[in-house]
């Protein structure tokens, strides 16, 4: 649990950065390679948050003072084991939130699509709702259709309807349906971040945009019509959070605006792309080396461990011994830490019994050092030239060293 509330943080904090940075850069993109290049530069989100969930880098990737600050900071420290019931706790807060908001988005999609009604196909391939909940749209994941209202034909004129429908196909073509899936899935999922309600609005505002710019792109002509239909249709119906609808009131003039620029882009389309990736593949590479940075583990302890015996009697020796496997959570939090070790050793040089005398931090390398030290083998105390058991402080040491390991 602790390592899933571990990584929560971390794709938390980074989704933040990767919002700042897409509200930053919004303006620049747009001037630079219109609304659609806005719409693709929110790609960054979701792959920013893929990135800390990749393996993480044996050493560190980015000796850049705060980014690798920011990297510590995203790494909780160790739960003692009498904390163990917080990490708990906190998961079954997040899981309980995060199904309530996909019960509540899956119940806002039924709700819709029950008030659309018996829908009737259509020859130019769309679908006829008998009641208008807020159409028309693109509804649906799997087998996405355009859904228009019971006073389509009498509302819109031949071209107005061919420009919606376009507009529609738009969307189907370039996959939005199953985008607006990826930001309902992440709504579940980061419930609790302050952020996300503004970055879906955003998304789906520069979603509509991007596709009312690749509508009218091919015909500049049509823009002045294609802003008069957009004022035919004001939407006062709940939406449906996996719906691509044509109406949107909250940025009508948002819209009406971006159709009035008319201006030649500053940057060709491959350009924009390039731009695009760049940011993408930076921020991805900067959360995913901020991982890293923790050093190269290190085990040791003393080969002539301290003998708890009488002065008469002639310890015991290490004769194989086998280091402790440095714990996965603490490697990746860059934790270092001391164990000191009780360990019973009978006459045949076998360890028969192990237990923890002290350990720093508490909870955290005691279970590794423990079952390493089970498998050592001595040359047993020798009292009178005859073997003993003894008992033997041993202390184990973890340590994050900074170096690179030798190859």
């Amino acid at each position: 649990m602790t390592d899933l509330l571990q990584v929560l943080l971390a794709t938390s904090v980074w989704g933040a950065i990767a919002v700042l940075l897409i509200a930053l850069a919004r303006p620049v993109l747009g001037r630079l390679g219109g609304a659609a290049l806005v719409y693709r530069s929110w790609w960054m989100l979701p792959l920013v948050l893929l990135a800390p969930l990749l393996p993480v880098p044996a050493v560190a990737l980015i000796e850049v003072a705060p980014v690798r600050a920011l990297g510590a900071a995203l790494t909780p420290p160790p739960l003692p084991a009498t904390a163990a019931l917080w990490p708990l706790l906190l998961a079954g807060v997040w899981l309980a939130g995060a199904l309530g908001a996909a019960a509540l988005q899956l119940r806002a999609q039924r709700r819709f699509e029950r008030a659309m009604g018996a829908l009737t196909p259509r020859p130019d391939g769309s679908w006829q709702a008998s009641a208008d909940p807020g159409l028309p749209a693109l509804v649906g994941a799997l087998a996405p259709r355009i859904v228009v209202g019971p006073d389509f034909e009498l509302r819109f004129s031949a071209a107005e309807r061919d420009l919606i429908l376009q507009h529609e196909r738009s969307h189907r073509a370039h996959g939005d349906h199953w985008a607006n899936v990826v930001v309902a899935g992440l709504r579940c999922m980061f419930w609790f971040h302050p952020l996300m309600p503004w970055a879906t609005r955003r998304f789906l505002c520069d979603q509509e945009l991007a596709c009312d710019a690749r509508t009218v792109e091919p015909h500049p002509a049509l823009r002045r019509l294609y802003a008069s239909t957009l004022l035919k249709a004001q939407l006062v119906h709940p939406v449906a959070p996996m719906a691509c609808h044509w109406r949107s009131q909250p940025m009508l003039k948002e819209r009406i605006a971006m159709l009035k620029q008319n201006k030649r882009k500053a940057l060709p389309w491959v350009s924009g792309q390039v731009l695009v990736v760049g940011l993408c593949a930076g921020l991805c590479t900067m959360a995913w080396a901020s991982q890293g940075g923790a050093g190269t583990p290190s085990i040791g302890f003393e080969a002539d461990p301290i003998p708890a015996a009488s002065a008469n009697t002639v310890a015991a020796k290490v004769v194989n011994t086998t280091a402790p496997e440095y714990p996965a959570a603490a490697f990746e939090q860059g934790v270092s830490g001391k164990v000191e070790l009780r360990v019973e050793v009978g006459a045949d040089g076998r360890v028969t019994d192990v237990s923890v005398l002290s350990a720093t931090p508490a909870g955290v390398f005691e279970d590794a050092a423990v079952t390493s030290a089970r498998a050592w083998t001595f040359r047993p105390a020798l009292r009178e030239g005859k073997a003993v058991a003894s008992a033997l402080k041993i202390p184990v040491t973890f340590k994050m060293n900074d170096e690179a390991p030798a190859r």
